[in-house]
């Protein structure tokens, strides 16, 4: 049965190397979280601003159809980032505000973030070439590190506006309407970062998520900015400077989780209860006996993968069918998997010569 150990399904990447047979795994077997995540207090923290980058079993499983629901999301929130920072950008100019002006351009920018994004979620549907075989997906992951260094930017131009006032400080004027343009920052910033990072997470886009992630701080480094006003409006003026330096200071702290989770995408990093949940399916499959390898990876907000699985001994009809049953197991489980392919290992009964042995 030589000609069971083909492949079965999409092209996906895969090893043929063998590896031993002898650890079958039980079919009742939990595969328990072992990325464990703070609770209480810090855990609320961290849930808010390092949310997942996605939710597998509720994803959308047409892969057009996931980058027309991200296109969407960066459509609507990109006009709405770009309302926010011109109600905000007036305030600045009557009131002469630094910590406003900071959150302002950071607004901006992050709103300026929405365009590379867009493009790659187009560039991402092009098809596959004999140039790129995978698709076009890590467009994606470069348009994260495109909002990366936005954004640090936007942190360093927030900073040097802010020492500048130090040095020559200037009186502030209108600060109730600095409150107001610090209250519509928040809730401008926190309504698109609700709608990203649901959108992201419901089709597996980090880059989308990440997004999201900077709306919310943008959010509360409005928030921050209402506080610099009651500074000023209690006799200390320099609050509103120092403001401006905390605003920088926390975008470049909160910055370091998405440049992690954007650099784990790059280095084809995966979730590992996505891994157990694809052994597990597999091991559900009738006739499959092990599972010795399950390589998975995201390319933009789809997954690819493959396995190597052993079979009974069967005809070869069947270890075809077997291994076709496999794969669309796998994508029952995780909807948006593009791409999963199988590599079936038979066993052969021994033969009466080696049972006599």
């Amino acid at each position: 049965m030589s000609r069971t150990q083909h492949e079965h399904g999409q092209a996906a990447p895969h090893h043929d190397r063998d590896h031993p047979h002898d650890h079958a795994h039980p079919h009742d077997h939990a595969h328990p979280h072992d990325h464990a995540h703070p609770s209480g207090f810090r855990g609320f923290l961290h849930d808010l601003f390092v949310p997942h980058s996605h939710d597998a079993a509720d994803s959308i499983d047409d892969a057009l159809e996931a980058s027309r629901e991200g296109i969407r999301a960066l459509k609507i929130s990109l006009f709405a980032l770009l309302l926010t920072t011109l109600l905000q950008f007036g305030v600045v100019m009557i009131s002469g505000s630094v910590a406003l002006l900071a959150d302002t351009v950071h607004n901006f920018a992050d709103a300026l973030t929405a365009v590379p994004l867009w493009v790659a979620f187009v560039l991402g549907r092009r098809i596959a070439s004999r140039r790129y075989t995978f698709g076009y997906g890590r467009a994606e992951d470069l348009a994260g590190l495109f909002i990366i260094a936005v954004v640090a930017i936007s942190a360093v131009v927030a900073a040097w506006q802010s020492i500048s006032r130090f040095i020559h400080p200037q009186p502030l004027h209108n600060l109730w309407w600095v409150v107001a343009a610090g209250l519509i920052g928040f809730a401008g910033n926190e309504a698109v970062a609700i709608y990203r990072i649901r959108v992201g997470q419901k089709i597996g886009s980090a880059a989308l998520v990440a997004d999201g992630v900077h709306a919310r701080i943008d959010g509360f480094t409005s928030l921050a900015v209402v506080v610099g006003a009651a500074g000023a409006m209690l006799g200390f003026p320099l609050a509103d400077p120092i403001v401006g330096l905390l605003i920088s200071a926390t975008i470049i702290v909160l910055l370091w989780g998405t440049v992690r989770s954007i650099g784990a995408r790059l280095m084809d990093a995966i979730e590992p209860d996505l891994v157990h949940r694809v052994e597990h399916a597999l091991l559900e499959t009738p006739g499959v006996l092990a599972v010795s390898e399950v390589q998975l990876r995201w390319v933009g907000h789809r997954l690819q993968g493959a396995a190597s699985i052993t079979l009974a001994d069967a005809p070869l009809s069947e270890a075809d069918a077997r291994a076709a049953e496999a794969v669309a197991r796998v994508r029952g489980e995780l909807p948006n998997v593009d791409a999963f392919r199988v590599r079936p290992i038979p066993i052969h009964p021994p033969s009466p010569d080696e049972v006599g042995a």
